[in-house]
């Protein structure tokens, strides 16, 4: 573990802007340098900021990798993450400069899980193709054929990745009589699984072939990455819904969209994007595809813990002590 030691008022760069009551607590408690503007900052901006602070607040908007780690200033300590996913900082290459990185679990949960139960309900009962019906004008009235979709009730969920979020997707999609399927590293202890109605599949492959909606909810790191590739969706049957509010480079995209168009697969609900915020114009040109703006832990409450729990960490490490939410070596 990199050595610790008390820092009675830290050096703090915040690159995004966060929520009023956040802020004004960092400025409070810290020296903070704060990105009042709602947009990224360059990777020069980074560079600098880096090379003076002592603590980076990143966001997953900024890419920290192993070159700007590499031209940090010496007295950068601490990367505390505002955000779960960390994969947008090379671990490893901070674990070299004995830089501690942290992050926020378990705040996102509830209202990343909300999100995607919403997702599963909207793709097959086409809720956002008939919103656009209804605004565009040319909707006649009720009719016994009118809007049909596909009720979810009965059918299998699969989900990839069965953590925090995983587990509460599929405590809510047990009450909507949803069957629940999953894969993960490990398996579940049973007393677990049998509160939640889940049936684990060691064989990802095997449970593709075996579901009707499929859910993710892995962290996109190494083994992640293109997991859900060509040939893993060729295993899904066609009536299959694919249902993404992760990370977008889960998916391979060309392969997605080449099994939509094909009518391979029914639909997608989709949060994260391959390359935001750029999506592909071929994906907005599909009906059958519900699209958010990666608004899955976009709630004041989410925000505001978030917040919180960067803060802690940072007087946590400021008082010579190992921040609580810490990330292990080989998290990512």
């Amino acid at each position: 573990m990199p050595e610790t030691r008390r820092v009675a008022h830290p050096k703090v760069t915040v690159t995004r802007k966060l929520t009023d009551a956040v802020m004004q607590r960092m400025e409070q408690l810290f020296d903070a340098t704060i990105n009042h503007e709602d947009r990224p900052l360059t990777r020069e901006d980074l560079a600098a900021a880096m090379a003076t602070c002592e603590v980076l607040v990143p966001s997953v908007t900024d890419a920290i990798d192993a070159e700007l780690i590499a031209g940090a200033g010496d007295d950068l300590k601490l990367i505390a993450n505002f955000g779960a996913g960390v994969n947008h900082i090379d671990l490893k290459a901070a674990r070299a400069r004995r830089i501690i990185v942290t992050n926020t679990p378990g705040v996102l949960t509830e209202d990343t899980a909300d999100l995607t139960m919403a997702l599963i309900v909207s793709v097959p009962r086409r809720l956002a193709e008939g919103e656009k019906l209804v605004r565009s004008g040319q909707w006649t009235g009720w009719s016994p054929g009118g809007m049909l979709g596909h009720r979810i009730g009965g059918k299998a969920l699969g989900i990839i990745g069965m953590g925090r979020i995983g587990q509460a997707v599929a405590r809510r999609a047990r009450c909507f009589g949803l069957a629940i399927h999953y894969h993960n590293r490990s398996r579940l202890p049973k007393v677990l699984e049998g509160e939640l109605g889940a049936e684990w599949h060691s064989s990802l492959d095997a449970m593709l072939e075996a579901v009707d909606i499929l859910t993710i909810h892995t962290p996109l790191n190494a083994d992640s990455k293109g997991m859900l590739d060509a040939h893993r969706l060729s295993l899904l049957r066609p009536h299959v819904y694919l249902i993404n509010a992760s990370r977008g480079g889960i998916v391979d995209e060309d392969a997605l969209v080449s099994a939509l168009e094909a009518g391979r697969l029914a639909g997608a609900g989709l949060d994260v994007w391959q390359h935001e915020p750029e999506i592909d114009p071929r994906l907005l040109a599909l009906p059958n595809v519900v699209m958010t703006p990666h608004m899955g832990s976009a709630t004041f409450e989410s925000r505001s813990a978030t917040g919180e729990k960067v803060i802690r960490n940072i007087r946590a490490w400021a008082d010579g002590h190992r921040p609580p939410d810490q990330v292990l070596e080989g998290w990512a």
